[in-house]
């Protein structure tokens, strides 16, 4: 099987990028513009269900993902690569690291979300679980993990993008792989360089649960808590954030 992707750059150092539970390889925004497309080569796969792929048939699992991202690095001919992963993205990035960690450079999770079961009160779950196919529910997530400091306009936008280019059962069977796994078996103590970076105003994905999650981890992670940002540096803060992760990649 064919991945469909999309290729930002044609530099030596290659990059597995995972995009977030309400994006697709459409949703980096401004971001994009400032990459170093001479020294780096960024991959970026819609998960089945999403974007280019939403007619694709799948489990719709983080384990499938894993195994799509391999299979685009093997289409590729990429022996070994980076990953970055967006929020959901960042959970199944650390799958990928545990299926194949010899071929893994460095790991970056961007507001990423942590290797175990995610922590919610029933509120939080009731909330989440409405998201698929209620998109009052997805406008109310997105403004809380940016701080509550985004336009109408913004929000909107984010939502009409998400809900046009994702299924709803995909959506829902997504957020329950992501928010009920716990795969930090897989990946537990190895020595790569990891890199973390959340948004000072992300209401859900801190500083400070990175500390306890992501950070005690990996031996050799790095957190970089971004400001004037929330969940969305790509949107909120994209000049800084494209140098700040690629300061990373190339030390």
């Amino acid at each position: 099987m064919t991945i469909s992707h999309r290729l930002v750059g044609a530099g030596e150092h290659k990059v597995i990028v995972l995009h977030d539970w309400f994006g697709t390889t459409s949703g980096w925004g401004p971001f994009l513009d400032y990459l170093d497309r001479s020294a780096f080569s960024y991959a970026m796969l819609d998960y089945r269900g999403y974007g280019d792929r939403v007619a694709e048939p799948g489990e719709f699992t983080l384990a499938e993902i894993a195994q799509d991202a391999l299979a685009l690095a093997d289409q590729l001919g990429w022996d070994t690569f980076s990953l970055v992963g967006h929020s959901m993205g960042g959970k199944a990035a650390q799958r990928v690291l545990a299926e194949a960690p010899h071929r893994v450079r460095k790991l970056v999770g961007v507001a990423p979300v942590p290797a175990g079961v995610y922590e919610m009160d029933e509120q939080g779950w009731q909330l989440f679980r409405a998201a698929p196919q209620n998109f009052t529910a997805r406008r109310m997530i997105i403004d809380l993990v940016t701080g509550q400091r985004a336009k109408a306009v913004w929000l909107d936008r984010m939502v009409a993008r998400s809900s046009a280019t994702s299924r709803v059962d995909a959506c829902a069977a997504y957020f329950e792989d992501w928010a009920g796994q716990d795969v930090s078996a897989g990946v537990a103590g190895l020595e790569l360089p990891v890199k973390v970076f959340t948004g000072e105003h992300d209401l859900a994905l801190t500083a400070e649960l990175m500390r306890r999650t992501w950070l005690e981890l990996f031996p050799n992670a790095e957190l970089t808590e971004l400001a004037n940002s929330g969940h969305y540096p790509m949107y909120e803060v994209p000049v800084h954030f494209a140098k700040e992760l690629e300061d990373f990649l190339a030390a």
